[in-house]
């Protein structure tokens, strides 16, 4: 008999269980939608449901209880200013569970879990025109101009021209770093003469 035996334990302690569901409520409140294992989504429904209770009170001491669960202030924000005054009409049930599959890895059957208020933003259709071109730009190279190919052309001009000068100054510093050496050594060489020989007198 499983007399006084609620929720599901989902092979965590106590601490473990209650952190991880804090954490899925933070990211629901934040997305409005979040992907999780079937199991674990049916139990997370009650927490979702206690939460915007919590914020349809709209009382100072129920956004503090809020806080003492979320711990995030931002979140509470949301919950109490926007997403509760969507769901004043309703009673109950304010989360959805679709069913996603199986996970390629264990086989645990997923869920995507959202809130009832929840709509997926509205795209601007786009002509048939538009969407062509786009599909043009992406399959087709752009043709470049003869405007563009002469701007290129006189940019690579400029490039060399700078180049070629360049060189020509390095090459003239060269030269003359090398004259001013030989200018240098010439002087001394002049000022040491070379010294005679004594000559030996005859006996």
């Amino acid at each position: 008999m499983r007399h006084r035996v609620a929720g599901r334990k989902l092979s965590r302690h106590t601490q473990h269980r209650e952190l991880m569901f804090r954490n899925m409520l933070v990211s629901l409140l934040q997305h409005e939608r979040i992907r999780t294992t079937l199991a674990k989504g049916k139990e997370f429904r009650s927490w979702a449901d206690r939460m915007i209770s919590l914020g349809k009170k709209g009382t100072l001491h129920a956004r503090r209880q809020a806080f003492a669960l979320l711990r995030n202030h931002e979140m509470v924000k949301k919950l109490f200013d926007e997403i509760a005054p969507k769901l004043k009409g309703r009673e109950g049930g304010y989360t959805r569970i679709y069913k996603m599959g199986w996970r390629q890895g264990d086989g645990a059957p997923l869920s995507l879990v959202e809130l009832a208020t929840f709509s997926h933003p509205e795209e601007k259709k786009k002509s048939p025109v538009t969407k062509a071109k786009e599909t043009l730009e992406k399959v087709v190279p752009k043709k470049k101009g003869k405007e563009e190919i002469e701007e290129k052309k006189e940019k690579k001009e400029k490039k060399e021209k700078k180049e070629k000068a360049q060189k020509k100054e390095e090459v003239k510093e060269k030269k003359e770093k090398k004259v001013k050496k030989e200018e240098k050594e010439t002087p001394k060489e002049k000022k040491e003469k070379p010294k005679k020989k004594p000559s030996e007198k005859t006996k």
